[in-house]
């Protein structure tokens, strides 16, 4: 079972682990790979609504992963 995905911008190859990125763990294939440059700075994926920075990244320190709870975790 892969443990997260290789994602390539501007002739770069940048892997990110699922622990980084959950939101791509349980997602389709089709999915993953419809990807978009969103302006010169960032990439999105609409099927899965996420955004990415591209420092995001090559810095991935600078970006600590935050999850935030929903509502009806909360309640």
């Amino acid at each position: 079972m892969p443990e997260g995905i290789l994602i390539s911008v501007y002739e770069k190859d940048y892997y990110v682990s699922f622990d980084r990125l959950p939101w791509f763990r349980d997602a389709k294939i089709s999915d993953v790979i419809n990807v978009s440059m969103l302006g010169e700075d960032a990439i999105r994926w609409d099927a899965l609504d996420i955004d990415l920075e591209i420092d995001s990244l090559k810095f991935p320190e600078r970006y600590p992963y935050v999850m935030k709870r929903t509502l009806d975790e909360i309640v």
